[in-house]
This record gives C-alpha cells, sequence and structure tokens, in this order.
C-alpha cells in the first residue's frame, strides 16, 4: 500500500526532504566564485546539479535562496565548478556551512587554490575535474534561482583519463542523498543501448 505526500499540506521544507531523499543520488558542484572587488573567494558544495546542453557546452546549479553563490555570480558572471571526489568529503562538508559573505570558505577550511585559466575565480587545487564557466542565464522559480553557466575551459588530471575520457572509477564521484547522507560509486553496471530497427516486410 503507497502513502500519498501532499506538498500543499505539508508544507516547503518537510517536502524539500521528501523530495530530496527520492531524487537520489544527485552530483554535487562544488562551485568556486569571487566576491566584485576580487577580495573574498567563497567555496560551496551545491546537490541541484546537472548538464543543462552540450553545444554549446552548458551545466546548471540551483540555489535555493540568496546564497553566496548566486551573488557572485550575478555580480561577476562568473564561476567554477570543482569535481566533488570521495577523498575531499570531508572539505567539501565543511565548506556546506552558511558563512558570511566576507568568509572565506578557502581559508576556512584551509583549502589549497589554483589559479584558473579563463575565469577569475580560482579552482581548487586538490579537484581532479574544474570547468570555468561563464553565466550564461539565470531563472528564478519559487524560493530557488537555476544558474546556467557557458563552459569555457575544462581541465583534467591526467591520471583520471583513460581513453581520453575521465574515468568514473578513478574520480570516485561524491553524490548527495537525503538529510545528511552522502553516497559513494559503488559498483558500475554497462549495458548497451538497444537501437530501433524498422520492421522488415514479409
Amino acid at each position: 500500500m503507497r502513502v500519498d505526500f501532499d506538498p500543499e499540506a505539508m508544507g516547503g521544507p518537510a517536502f524539500y526532504r521528501f523530495l530530496t531523499s527520492v531524487v537520489v543520488p544527485r552530483p554535487i558542484a562544488w562551485i568556486s566564485t569571487v566576491t566584485p572587488d576580487g577580495s573574498i573567494e567563497n567555496l560551496a558544495p551545491h546537490s541541484f546539479f546537472s548538464i543543462a546542453s552540450t553545444d554549446p557546452p552548458i551545466v546548471q546549479f540551483t540555489s535555493i535562496g540568496r546564497k553566496d553563490t548566486l551573488r557572485n555570480v550575478e555580480d561577476t558572471g562568473e564561476f567554477v565548478v570543482n569535481f566533488s571526489a570521495e577523498p575531499l568529503l570531508d572539505l567539501i562538508n565543511a565548506t556546506a556551512t552558511d558563512f558570511p559573505r566576507t568568509v572565506s570558505e578557502f581559508d576556512f577550511a584551509g583549502i589549497e587554490r589554483e589559479a584558473s585559466l579563463r575565469v577569475r575565480p580560482p579552482r581548487v587545487a586538490a579537484s581532479p575535474v574544474v570547468l570555468e564557466c561563464r553565466s550564461h542565464t539565470t531563472l528564478r522559480m519559487g524560493n530557488s534561482t537555476l544558474v546556467f553557466g557557458r563552459v569555457f575551459l575544462a581541465a583534467v588530471e591526467e591520471v583520471y583519463l583513460v581513453d581520453d575520457r575521465p574515468s568514473p572509477e578513478r574520480l570516485r564521484p561524491l553524490t548527495k542523498l537525503g538529510g545528511d547522507q552522502w553516497g559513494t560509486l559503488g559498483e558500475i553496471l554497462h549495458l548497451s543501448r538497444i537501437p530501433y530497427e524498422e520492421p522488415q516486410p514479409a
């Protein structure tokens, strides 16, 4: 027997907890930004993250409320997506705290920076893959803002490449589940897509 959950009856916060326990696992965009004057470099994980377009290459993340990441992207038009790998879990979690905009999560958590090539926000030096992005479009939706960023440069540590593509086994991606739960890669299944074939006349 199914149990019904009514978003209107439950209210936003309660249904948020339900929804984020159902839409799992979610990849995590560990996003670095900088304030307009360049004085504070911020870093925060966002688990509402996906690809929006491949040509041109555009990625998308969602800011629930007006967080520092969103403000900085609106003010500067730039951000970096740093890949969230399993060995970086403690550092990623440390940057999830709701710090004031004047506090740099890089400095607070002792995270080493690496200069970007196409945008001002720095990369996370220990992240195996980085996407340097410029804001393409933002879209307000309810209590959230969707940020679409065009990828102008991707950089990968060579050791994570197999046949010129990043290897998930080597990357060891982290994912977000419900509540305080995180997920790791687990078993990888290989299954080819079945092509459609026109039926032949008898």
